[in-house]
This record gives structure tokens, sequence and C-alpha cells, in this order.
């Protein structure tokens, strides 16, 4: 069990009050993008609806034809967590959510999604082998309600080793998700899920949340202001050494000054 006290180890907290914090998290993608393949040239340009875009274009002309497309096609994505028993068909699950909002949208060619209508061990099992396979470069992570990181709500397991868990969702999480309008009443939402573990997801090279609105306010106040610790599942992003948490002034407005003032100092 991980716990400890006021040490501050993220290599940024930034607040935003009046820039999207999706436009942050876009530049900071460029940037990873631009460390991990030294060889591209990585630029970042907005479209006519204001959306951002990223530009890849490689060292060879004869892959800048379409330069957009050469990142996707050499990445491999994994899919954090799932709900158990739900088919990828429903509105709520999270395998719906991304062939629709990502995978369609892109050319993104390797991807693991975790199908929560299958038998949850053979997911945990598939999903294991590939993922052991693929060094994770950069994480796009949401912190809960409940401040959990992924599926794992508290008190979170911190000290396994498999990358894919079975987890309990507790009230909280649950709550959320009503709240989200993505089911109609508590019963609706499954109780447990196949999530990726707390140590997997510290794996990875990069990590990059947002966590925007009033509603994570207490959860990022019990993550940052107070001690490392599985009641407080993404108090343990503290300990990475190229985590990136995008706040705005919602979501921040119960750190304590001491704490914003720590958190900003390399930003």
């Amino acid at each position: 069990m991980t716990t400890g006290h006021m040490e501050h180890h993220l290599s940024q907290l930034a607040t935003y009050s009046s820039e999207p914090l999706g436009a942050g998290r876009c530049r900071h993608l460029a940037a990873a993008i631009a460390e991990f393949v030294p060889e591209w040239s990585v630029e970042l340009h907005h479209d006519e609806n204001g959306e951002a875009v990223i530009v890849i274009m490689p060292e060879d002309p004869d892959d800048a034809i379409h330069p957009t497309l050469i990142v996707y096609a050499s990445a491999s994505a994994f899919h954090l967590d799932e709900y158990i028993g739900l088919p990828m068909t429903h509105p709520a699950s999270f395998c719906k959510f991304l062939q629709e909002r990502l995978i369609s949208k892109t050319s993104i060619l390797k991807y693991h999604l975790l199908d929560g209508s299958q038998d949850p061990a053979d997911v945990i099992r598939n999903a294991g082998k590939a993922i052991a396979q693929s060094p994770i470069d950069v994480a796009f992570l949401g912190i809960g309600e409940n401040g959990h990181v992924a599926f794992n709500d508290p008190p979170a397991d911190f000290e396994t080793d498999e990358p894919y868990i079975i987890v309990s969702l507790d009230h909280a999480c649950r709550g959320q998700q009503v709240a989200e309008g993505w089911f109609e009443n508590l019963d609706a939402v499954p109780k447990q899920a196949v999530s990726m573990s707390v140590r997997q997801v510290l794996k990875a090279r990069e990590i990059l949340a947002v966590v925007p609105g009033p509603r994570k306010a207490a959860a990022i106040k019990a993550c940052f202001d107070g001690p490392i610790s599985p009641m407080a599942p993404s108090s343990i992003l503290r300990n990475h050494p190229n985590a990136v948490v995008y706040l705005d002034r919602q979501s921040s407005a119960l750190l304590s000054p001491a704490t914003l003032s720590a958190l900003t100092a390399s930003a």
C-alpha cells in the first residue's frame, strides 16, 4: 500500500480559465509525439471550427502525402475500462464511444477494445497479453468524482501487477454515470467492470489527464491536498515523473493555495 504526505511529483498541473482544456492537452500530445518520434516534424493547427488538429510530417517525402495517417497506422490503442455485461451496442458502452468518437474518425488500425459482453476472464487474458507486447507511450485519463483512475474505485488496488483486473464499482461511481445521462437509474448501472490496473496505468511514459467542472472539485482536493492513498486513487499520479493534470477554475476551486503554488511551479 502506497501512502504519503504532501509530496507533489507531478511534472505539471496547469489551470486554465479561458482556454479549452482540450487545447492544452493537444499541445502536450504534439510535444510527446515529437519526443517519441524525433524524425517527424509535429505541428499543432486549428481547423475552421476551431478544433485542434495535430499534423505530423515525416522526414521521408514519400510519407508526406498523408502525414496524419502515419502516426495512427503505426500506433496501438488500448482501452482503459469497460462495464461487465454491457454489449458494444449499448449507448453507455465505452467500446461504442471509442469506435464512434475516435476509431471511425481516424486511421487507427491497431486497437484493443474490452468487450463487456464476453467472458471477463478471456477479456482480461487477451488484453493483458497484448499490452505486455506494447509498452504505452501516452495514457489519456480522466479522474472520477470519487477520485478513481480508470475504474479503480476506492479503495483502489495499488499492489497488483496484473495489467487488467475485475473491479467493483462503488455507489459514487455508479451515481456519476446516472448523473451524466448514460443510464436511466442506479439499478441499470453494472456493478462490475474490467479495468486497467493502477500499476499498468503508471507504466505509461506520459500521463495526460483532463479534469474539468465543479463536480470533480472534491476529488481533486482529496487527491492533491491529501495523502497518497488507495482511498483517493488518482493521488498515485503524484508518484509519476511525467504526469500532467489539466484543471479549470471550477475543478481546482477547493485546492489549498499551498498546493496550487506547488503544483503550478513548473507550469
